[in-house]
């Protein structure tokens, strides 16, 4: 029996270790790939983190797993498949075992969203990526494409500029929604040119991406762009399916929870993009950590 078992092991359920080992508390981390760190281990750099500028998402979430395993937080490897409550306790019900605790903290996290277009599947690995920082030096010096106006399809563009020889970011926009300091910095890039209203309609190649095929949301315009290489960033999907109707959701399926991190089930919280916020970055996903080890201390005294 747990005191507390957490699913995930990005910043914020690493963040949430760190928390409950300092409360003295029996804690399990359950991990589904096997090593910690998230979404952030494909970020080439994290340059918002407070008093860490410029660090890599792998040296961040490397320290941040060191800190927990230093105070002594248990990590097992397995896909959790379920929860069940049982009297005054759950069973988390997961591929490899089954594990009985009194809380629970949900940091699953969230999944890169896809165009849902031809052959966006088909060339999966084959020149389609959602992970510049991963796949990116394996196009250097050639022309690739970006798709998307948030802060990663900015970031992902910048990065790929400094390899690759022409990089076309995508927008079905007319303006981005990245920070305004990623945008200065992308005009900066002579390699970089934006294709404003813009969706890709397919992704063509064989055994390799060889061009994607787009349309002007304006002018109608159909035109294939030759690339080796598109890299999509449009978007997250919570990770939470697993859960079906056992916590309550918004439409988007982000578990609802507050800044206490309290779901619509006692004792169970949830931390980082899994949960409905308004800003998802690694410092409020560190913040929900300590939030939600703090709100089980307390209600478990209630």
């Amino acid at each position: 029996m747990y005191d507390l078992v957490i699913i995930g092991s990005g910043p914020a359920g690493m963040a949430a270790a760190i928390y409950a080992k300092r409360a003295c508390l029996e804690t399990l981390v359950l991990e589904r790939t096997g090593f910690g760190g998230g979404q952030v281990l494909n970020t080439y750099e994290v340059d918002n983190y407070p008093g860490l500028p410029g660090i890599s998402g792998f040296e961040l979430a490397q320290k941040m797993s060191e800190h927990a395993v230093k105070l002594g937080a248990k990590t097992v490897e397995d896909d959790v498949m379920e929860l069940c409550a049982e009297q005054d306790k759950y069973i988390i019900r997961g591929e490899n075992g089954t594990y009985e605790t009194k809380g629970i903290i949900i940091a699953t996290g969230a999944k890169h969203a896809h165009l849902n277009v031809p052959g966006e599947e088909e060339l999966a690995g084959m020149g389609v990526s959602y992970c510049a920082t991963c796949d990116g030096a394996f196009f250097t010096g050639k022309d690739v494409a970006v798709v998307g106006g948030g802060d990663v399809a900015v970031e992902d563009a910048i990065f790929l500029a400094r390899n690759c020889r022409k990089v076309y970011l995508i927008h079905r926009r007319d303006e981005l929604r990245a920070a305004k300091t990623l945008q200065e910095a992308l005009k900066t890039y002579n390699n970089i040119e934006i294709l404003w209203n813009t969706t890709v309609e397919e992704i063509k190649g064989e055994e390799m991406v060889t061009a994607v095929t787009t349309r002007n949301k304006i002018t109608g315009q159909v035109q294939d762009v030759a690339v080796s290489g598109i890299f999509i960033a449009v978007g997250i999907l919570p990770n939470s399916e697993w859960l079906g109707d056992s916590l309550e959701k918004d439409q988007g399926g982000y578990i609802v929870a507050g800044e206490d991190c309290k779901t619509s089930r006692p004792f169970i919280y949830a931390v980082g993009d899994v949960r409905t916020k308004p800003l998802r970055q690694v410092v409020t996903a560190v913040a929900d950590g300590a939030n939600a080890v703090t709100a089980y201390q307390k209600d478990i005294l209630q």
